[in-house]
């Protein structure tokens, strides 16, 4: 009876010696990979897509004039865009950005009801009650726990500039959108 005391002593001992060295293998393993597997840690991340084919394709095909940005500078690079009609709100339009403080802002629009699209797209974002006049339009500004937006609903349309850029650049991004049927 008394060996068994000492074998379970040594196999406990074993067990932890054969973790310990099993994990100084895997990290060998991973500081080889780091330091021979080519990165660059400048490399932007950021994938931007074109999306003229996009709008064109969306004003054609939706029921109301899509907007896009015009004349932006090079520091705004689109991320994402698509048309969708029958979507959970109606025909629905999204063109994504990255701005010019590395912060994200969309385009989106939809036909459907106005309430719970601009909930959805915005994050749960709550109308200030503030305005502002954008290229002779009025827009509501919203602000959000994840994102804050710039509202406009016209009559079967409702056009929504929101993300995680400061106010100054959805403005700027709501400043250069042309609504226009394809």
């Amino acid at each position: 009876m008394g060996d068994h005391g000492y074998v379970a002593t040594t196999r406990g001992r074993q067990t932890v010696r054969d973790m310990v060295l099993s994990m100084a293998v895997i990290g060998l393993i991973a500081g080889f990979i780091y330091l021979f597997v080519p990165h660059d840690p400048s490399q932007d991340p950021v994938q931007p897509v074109s999306y003229e084919v996009e709008v064109a394709t969306a004003r054609r095909a939706a029921p109301y004039p899509v907007a896009a940005p015009e004349g932006l500078p090079d520091t705004w690079r689109a991320t994402s865009v698509w048309y969708r009609e029958d979507s959970e709100h109606g025909a629905a339009w999204h063109l994504g950005f990255v701005g010019p403080g590395q912060e994200y802002a969309a385009v989106e629009q939809s036909d459907g009801e106005a309430a719970p699209f601009v909930d959805s797209v915005t994050h749960g974002a709550r109308s200030t009650g503030e305005t502002q006049r954008i290229n002779g339009a009025t827009w509501t500004r919203y602000r959000g726990p994840k994102y804050d937006a710039l509202v406009r609903t016209e009559p079967g349309v409702t056009t929504v500039v929101t993300g995680t850029a400061p106010f100054r650049e959805l403005v700027e991004l709501a400043e250069a959108l042309k609504a226009e049927r394809g």
